[in-house]
């Protein structure tokens, strides 16, 4: 199993790990989630420190761009409307100039599982789903949007 001190990227699911799983459909389209500032630090203060951090998400909306853009990750990325999250990881990986088994990759539920196990680090909110416990190296003891990533 990869050390946490050999890790040199991070990528992210969006719904339930940086969130509670929770989306607020709004008249306009856009969906809204609730993110906890603590993690949304944490990212930051990784990507200030070089760290290359990707979001791969099933979702999108222009407040995930958003965002995603607060917390210095650009468009180049943002992985939204994901189909094959192990594919973009790749891709991400590729474009950072980091072998998979570098990354850190946290997830919580059934299409998280191909990238958790591609990463050299899979992990989970305490709350993800029995089939993504069953699958990630390390669970955290905090839930999804409640300080996980931190």
């Amino acid at each position: 199993m990869t050390r946490f001190e050999d890790i040199k990227a991070f990528a992210f699911d969006i719904d339930g790990v940086f969130t509670d799983g929770l989306v607020l459909a709004m008249p306009d389209g856009d969906l809204l989630r609730q993110f906890n500032s603590k993690d949304c630090f944490a990212v930051r203060t990784a990507v200030d420190n070089g760290f290359p951090c990707a979001i791969i998400t099933g979702g999108v909306s222009q407040s995930l761009v958003h965002r995603a853009h607060s917390l210095g990750i650009g468009d180049e990325h943002l992985y939204m409307l994901s189909k094959d999250k192990a594919e973009d990881l790749l891709h991400f990986c590729r474009r950072v100039g980091v072998d998979p088994a570098q990354v850190a990759f946290v997830g919580d539920d059934i299409p998280d599982i191909p990238a958790m196990e591609l990463a050299g680090l899979g992990v989970c909110p305490a709350d993800a789903v029995a089939e993504v416990r069953s699958a990630a190296d390390w669970v955290s003891e905090f839930n999804g949007g409640r300080g996980r990533i931190r």
